[in-house]
């Protein structure tokens, strides 16, 4: 479901995502959720890894590929609290907001068009 979001997403946009690892696991990470400040891995769905398009210089020494990460039983718990959402409509929506991170926009700027919450 994922890679069928990156697959439609318009160009520059998606030669730009197929640039990015994509990996899907069932929970995040324990530094992850540190580094996060946040305790309960259902707190979190995905999470981008890496310096946005918008930061980066030919002079950066990249440590590791850029990647989005989805988190599988997050995911699946949160489709399953909301009850009215189809899974892949919610997958699209958490692939889509990691890689909005990947192209320079931060949460506010997100949230300011996406009201997913309400």
């Amino acid at each position: 479901m994922a890679r069928d979001t990156v697959a439609g997403l318009p160009e520059p946009f998606r030669k730009a995502a197929l640039e990015v690892a994509l990996r899907v696991v069932d929970w995040p990470a324990h530094d992850m959720l540190q580094e996060l400040g946040m305790h309960d891995p259902l707190e979190l769905t995905g999470l981008y890894e890496g310096i946005p398009v918008t930061e980066k210089s030919f002079m950066d020494q990249p440590y590791g590929p850029d990647t989005v990460w989805l988190f599988r039983r997050p995911i699946l718990a949160e489709w399953r609290d909301r009850g009215t959402v189809e899974i892949a409509d919610l997958v699209a929506h958490v692939t889509i907001h990691e890689f909005a991170h990947h192209f320079g926009w931060s949460d506010a700027d997100i949230a300011s068009i996406d009201r997913w919450w309400e």
